[in-house]
């Protein structure tokens, strides 16, 4: 699909990485700029200081920062915004927020009416200053897609495939920022990789907005049930070598997106070698 690149595309590049936040450091960070990727976002809902974006830009030049995402029933909007201000002030134009509604089942009776309660935390952010064109919001289904695209920079979506990705833009049209989150394994060896897989996949498949959202876009309930078939892990955590893995990356390009954000499995180990290989694939520092 062609399509004209978000106005907010360009702070981004078209490749960032995705990490917890618990694992990210200025020296990550520095290793990321120079290898050409355009963005680090912070993953495990960062609070609401942002102490460890603003550390993040300390240790960086021009790498866009940001959240994903600031879980609007952790972080109250106020605190948010104020530091919003104080990282704009540090380091201006660098820093993205990345707002979402989290789960129901990590949240608890705390999640009611979550659509509204993301749009009093819009409003909120609107009153304290934060501009729409420097957050935006991790949606899956169409009316937080359309919320998205209306008061925000555009959607960072987690845990979908190209195939959900393609929806957001036939659904959005050209113009707001569409930037998955991808997962993958930098290894040949099918047997370790999908085992690596299915211990991530494990917490996500039983979160109900994850399954219902793939189930809307390819998967059958079988195919995600008991560990998940071996196609649906390797479609879900693409494995292999560093071409095959930048081939993953392409399929959402090539599906609309203006970003894709990588994320290195497992969490436990060095994703430097394997970052600088997708890089090099990409040709990210030509």
């Amino acid at each position: 699909m062609s399509i004209p690149p978000s106005p907010a595309a360009s702070a981004f590049g078209r490749v960032g990485v995705w990490s917890r936040g618990a694992a990210l450091t200025g020296e990550h960070a520095a290793r990321i700029e120079v290898l050409g990727y355009g963005a680090v976002w912070i993953g495990g809902s960062p609070d609401a200081d942002l102490a460890i974006a603003e550390s993040l830009l300390d240790a960086t030049e021009h790498l866009t920062v940001a959240t994903g995402i600031v879980n609007i029933w952790k972080s109250p909007a106020a605190e948010v915004a104020a530091s919003f201000h104080r990282l704009e002030r540090t380091h201006p134009g660098r820093f993205m927020l990345g707002i979402g509604i989290g789960h129901r089942e990590s949240i608890g009776e705390r999640y009611q009416k979550p659509y509204a309660a993301l749009v009093s935390y819009l409003d909120a952010l609107d009153a304290a200053g934060v501009p729409a064109s420097r957050r935006i919001i991790s949606a899956l289904g169409p009316r937080t897609l359309k919320l998205a695209a209306e008061r925000s920079a555009g959607t960072h979506p987690y845990m979908t495939t190209p195939a959900h990705t393609r929806f957001a833009r036939e659904l959005l049209g050209p113009g707001p920022l569409i930037a998955p989150e991808q997962r993958m394994v930098a290894d040949t060896d099918v047997t370790a990789a999908r085992a690596a897989a299915r211990d991530f996949l494990t917490r996500y498949l039983a979160l109900s907005n994850y399954r219902r959202t793939l189930e809307s876009h390819g998967f059958t309930a079988a195919d995600l049930d008991d560990g998940a078939t071996d196609a649906a892990v390797d479609a879900l955590v693409p494995h292999g070598t560093p071409a095959d893995l930048a081939d993953a990356v392409r399929g959402h390009l090539d599906a609309g997106a203006d970003h894709v954000c990588v994320q290195m499995l497992p969490a436990t180990d060095d994703p430097a070698p394997a970052l600088e290989a997708i890089a090099a694939e990409l040709e990210l520092a030509s």
